[in-house]
């Protein structure tokens, strides 16, 4: 039988596995709850990305679809073409809009046709491309995306002074958005790793 500084001597110890055992396990439950909380943060998109990606992706196939169509009609009568739609539709042929629709088309050449063609599907390509890579919350997207809408503002400004409309206009303000979104979001991010690094 054990002396009462023996017995005091076994407590201690088994206290200290325990304590050791219960660190462990803590440990491991914390490990377990960052985990689950990495994954959700993971997990997690940002609505703002996940829209404009999603927006890209809309005008991709918008502009593909242009695409194809200025390459099918290359070796087609465009003004008889409009006028069989203009039919179909039960729109007045004889109307000002066709009458306008088809002077237009009329000047289309086939060398302008396949110009339309291959800038719309290398666009919609651009396009595709960004949208994926936003939605995928990829770094290099974000970029493209910024460089891309840049490169376009010009242009635009270009096209609303010539002639002025609401789409233009409304299409303008769309991306000036989007382009301040984006700045705003790569800024947030880099001030969010200085302060880590930090």
């Amino acid at each position: 039988m054990g002396s009462a500084v023996e017995i005091k001597k076994v407590g201690e110890a088994g206290g200290e596995r325990a304590g050791e055992a219960g660190g462990k396990r803590s440990g491991v439950a914390s490990e377990d709850k960052a985990g689950a909380v990495h994954k959700c943060v993971a997990w997690h998109h940002d609505g703002g990305l996940l829209a404009i990606g999603l927006l890209k992706l809309v005008e991709a196939v918008f502009f593909f679809l242009v695409g194809v169509g200025a390459i099918h009609f290359i070796h087609h009568d465009l003004g008889d073409a409009a006028t069989q739609l203009a039919g179909r539709l039960r729109v007045d042929p004889d109307g000002r809009l066709v009458s306008y629709v088809i002077d237009h088309l009329d000047a289309m050449t086939s060398l302008r046709l396949k110009q339309i063609g291959v800038a719309t599907l290398f666009y919609s390509a651009l396009r595709v491309t960004e949208g994926v890579g936003l939605v995928m919350e990829k770094k290099w997207a974000e970029y493209l995306t910024v460089g891309a809408t840049t490169a376009f503002l010009p242009w635009e400004v270009f096209e609303i002074a010539r002639h002025p409309d609401w789409v233009r206009v409304c299409l303008l303000g769309a991306n000036l958005v989007v382009l301040a979104y984006l700045v705003w979001w790569l800024g947030r991010h880099q001030r969010t790793g200085a302060i880590a690094v930090d």
